[in-house]
């Protein structure tokens, strides 16, 4: 049986061909063949993309975590002596900063940090980076350093 031009074709029931009046009607090809390789290809693209965007976000993920911990782990910067004591104040202020004792706070960490030299980083905790200031302790046993 031979199709008639601009009819589709069905040899079997798998694929279905056209037949164009401007080709020969020899010539058969799948209907819907390049549909299908179009539609994987989006997807392929928009997977790509979507790969290489959660890696992006994971490397500034990891660049900004990695510069939180060199913060809080440079003792030359935070170590003993590593402040003059005209910089006392500034660190302190950034010390005491978030406390609701603000007063206090400045008063001790001053007095600390003009002995020790070195105020830790953040605003809470990270005193082993500054020794004198963790050892330094009240008649009672607590810590004198904010």
């Amino acid at each position: 049986h031979q199709p008639q031009r601009g009819s589709i074709y069905s040899p079997n029931s798998s694929t279905l061909f056209i037949t164009h009046s401007y080709i020969n009607t020899s010539q058969r090809k799948p209907l819907f063949s390049f549909a299908f390789c179009e539609a994987k290809s989006a997807m392929a693209k928009l997977v790509s993309f979507f790969l290489l965007a959660l890696i992006a976000i994971s490397m500034v993920a990891t660049t900004a975590l990695a510069a939180d911990a060199q913060y809080h782990l440079d003792r030359s910067m935070y170590g003993p002596g590593s402040l003059k004591p005209t910089q006392c104040l500034p660190q302190c202020t950034r010390r005491c900063s978030k406390t609701q004792y603000h007063k206090p706070c400045m008063f001790f960490c001053q007095k600390c940090c003009k002995t020790c030299l070195c105020v830790p980083p953040g605003f809470y905790g990270n005193k082993g980076v500054c020794p004198c200031y963790n050892n330094w302790k009240t008649k009672e046993g607590g810590p004198k350093c904010p």
